[in-house]
């Protein structure tokens, strides 16, 4: 009946599914455990026709020609540009640091300086890590990195990844860039907007096809099994192909013990007034126990005389009662993660894809070329 299972209705599954449907013109199950397509990307108009992402913001932008136009073909784009402001100091800043940021938080002459050193160094436009101005003999540019550092980067980090400032490797957050230029956007890529009409849209026209089959509110061990000699759909041999979007740990059984992630508590509000902040998001580092607070109405605007916004508060991970977005990378889950991914290698005929299956941290579009990639190289191939 089925050429193909799918397991999840994210941009991994569904890019796969739909190309499946289309190219080889074959049968798909997409198995989907949750009352809508789209993953972690479903968006939804709220009792006050404000777009609004369940799971948290989610911006598209690529330097990849061919992932805008292979999502295109689902969507209409209005042209949007990111633009993120930090609380520092009680003023809001203009992130990634760059030239107008020197300008908020310190006086006009002291700015000016460090501008004039930094085009002393660097070309316009350039973005420095901020562990390269710590290596330069100037005092002053020692003191910016460490202002920017302490200022914005280690407590933000700290509240996400739930550890204290002092447990954070500087080398590690210190690759964060300062942008030598006075470009406010946060994202520099060629293509960037926002779906027209939601992500939630985009997910409808993939799966909108004669040869794929959509199981929602289904958990994938309702309908497969999996043991040492394979897989199996209602009890009978699966021949064909799973591709698997999940988490691979509750996949096995949690079989070598739970991989580690990080969860948000995202607490909506909708107020009285037409626009809340400046610009779509606001990061909070220094301040509060919240990380940041995004403004729906700017990414898709309506004038209504009120405003939906949404906090991320980080917790940790628990099975059941959060959602595990953001794989925790230390060198005991690496290892434990390459045990899961050894054991998978038994079932020949299982294809892991995705943020949670691979366990690596993967933007939207790198999720949507790694799909396509692995259509063409491991199902489309070996047709």
């Amino acid at each position: 009946m089925f050429n193909y299972i799918i397991v999840g209705s994210g941009f991994s599954g569904s890019v796969i599914a739909e190309r499946i449907a289309n190219v080889l013109n074959q049968k798909v199950l997409v198995i989907e455990k949750r009352e809508h397509v789209g993953g972690n990307c479903y968006d939804y108009k709220n009792e006050y026709n404000i777009l609004i992402h369940k799971y948290g913001p989610h911006l598209f932008h690529t330097n990849t020609k061919e992932v805008f136009d292979y999502l295109s073909r689902f969507t209409e784009w209005d042209i949007y540009h990111h633009r993120v402001l930090a609380f520092v100091d009680g003023q809001k800043v203009p992130i990634p640091f760059n030239l107008n940021s020197l300008y908020c938080v310190f006086s006009y002459s002291y700015a000016s300086r460090l501008e004039e050193k930094l085009l002393m160094y660097f070309d316009y436009n350039e973005k420095i890590p901020i562990l390269e101005l710590m290596k330069i003999e100037d005092n002053d540019l020692q003191f910016l990195a460490q202002y920017i550092y302490n200022k914005i980067f280690v407590n933000y980090t700290s509240k996400q990844w739930g550890k204290k400032p002092e447990e954070i490797d500087l080398q590690v957050t210190a690759r964060v860039p300062v942008l030598v230029g006075k470009d406010n956007r946060y994202f520099n890529d060629k293509y960037q907007g926002v779906p027209k009409y939601g992500y939630t849209e985009i997910f409808k026209n993939m799966l909108n096809h004669k040869n794929i089959k959509l199981m929602l509110n289904t958990n994938f061990k309702e309908v497969c099994q999996l043991n040492e000699n394979g897989i199996y759909l209602f009890g009978h041999a699966f021949e064909g192909k799973v591709i698997y979007t999940g988490m691979i740990d509750e996949l096995f059984d949690y079989k070598f013990g739970p991989l580690p992630y990080r969860s948000l508590d995202l607490q909506f509000e909708t107020i009285d007034v037409e626009y809340f902040q400046e610009v779509a998001t606001v990061n909070y580092p220094n301040d509060h126990d919240f990380t940041r607070i995004t403004e729906f109405k700017h990414l898709h605007p309506i004038k209504i005389g009120k405003t939906t916004i949404v906090k991320e508060y980080p917790q940790n991970y628990e099975a059941g009662k959060s959602e595990p977005y953001y794989p925790v990378f230390t060198q005991d889950a690496q290892g434990l993660y390459n045990k899961y991914f050894e054991h998978a290698k038994r079932l020949n005929n299982l294809i892991l894809v995705g943020r949670l299956a691979e366990y690596k941290y993967y933007d939207m579009d790198d999720v949507v070329e790694r799909a396509l990639k692995v259509f063409e190289k491991r199902i489309k191939s070996e047709k």
